[in-house]
């Protein structure tokens, strides 16, 4: 079973990605896999610190269970939207909405077309009070994601925003002590030169790249930067927590049916605010 640690919300860590680009053919044989992510999947300067400074976050009623109130809404998708839309076209930056402002870990993904490419995706481990949580890494995931070109204005009617609330952390001492399309899995481990690298996965990855779990935990090295080839034993030596996410995913025209119509005789403008807006 997992040991459950406490939060040390006033850290300062910095983010990391959570998303594979492609579907490589991966093969649990030792060193058979190659690296399938880049950059921000793993950037260098990534010290989220280690896995035990995490734990499960309380909701507002005191509660940790994830089926007795759910936090993630939809709200915070149109926030996430009215936030770029702004930026994008040159408005001031929405207020402040009224969904709750809790700490969580938080991750913004953008995805882009029917294909649901992914466009950004970046979060921090760090327990971040959700308005300005979701304002900073809206754009950081759209904008600063180095795997990808910055979104821009014309690409927006063909985005969709998921946001990720993360939960439950737990040091396990096993490294397949997890549930593919349950868990992500944040991983801790030496690189060949000794030196201490993470790498994570949100719980949808693997199960939508049709990974087991040897093949998500191989790939997770191959994007942490390990070349080496990967052995059991070597497997075994990783530090591994598992966690749980709250996800809501909203795209533009969800978006847009919130808003009254923001363009009006061929001039467009900033996107009404929830009237709860304060």
């Amino acid at each position: 079973m997992g040991k459950r640690r406490c939060i040390a919300t006033t850290e300062n860590k910095p983010s990391s990605g959570c998303c594979g680009v492609k579907k490589p053919k991966l093969c649990p044989s030792s060193g058979s896999i190659q690296p399938s992510v880049t950059n921000n999947c793993q950037p260098p300067e990534d010290k989220t610190g280690g896995p035990g400074a995490l734990a499960p976050l309380s909701r507002p009623n005191g509660t940790t269970s994830v089926r007795e109130q759910s936090v993630v809404t939809a709200e915070m998708g149109c926030y996430c939207f009215d936030v770029l839309y702004c930026h994008l076209h040159g408005f001031p930056q929405p207020r402040l909405p009224r969904f709750t402002n809790d700490p969580y870990p938080l991750f913004v993904t953008w995805k882009a077309g029917r294909d649901k490419r992914l466009r950004g995706c970046i979060g921090t481990f760090s327990a971040m009070n959700l308005h300005s949580g979701l304002r900073e890494y809206t754009l950081t995931s759209a904008l600063k994601d180095s795997r990808f070109p910055p979104l821009t204005r014309e690409e927006l009617p063909k985005l969709s925003c998921s946001v990720s609330l993360l939960t439950n952390f737990e040091d396990v001492g096993d490294f397949l002590d997890w549930e593919v399309g349950v868990h992500g899995i944040r991983i801790e481990f030496l690189n060949e030169k000794g030196i201490k690298r993470t790498a994570t996965y949100l719980p949808e990855v693997a199960k939508e790249q049709d990974w087991d779990q040897i093949q998500t935990i191989d790939s997770l090295l191959r994007k942490g930067g390990f070349k080496a080839p990967i052995t059991t034993e070597f497997r075994k030596t990783i530090k591994l927590t598992r966690y749980r996410s709250e996800k809501m995913t909203i795209n533009y025209t969800e978006y847009m049916a919130s808003r009254q119509p923001v363009q009006q005789n061929g001039t467009v403008h900033a996107p009404p605010l929830y009237t709860h807006y304060s």
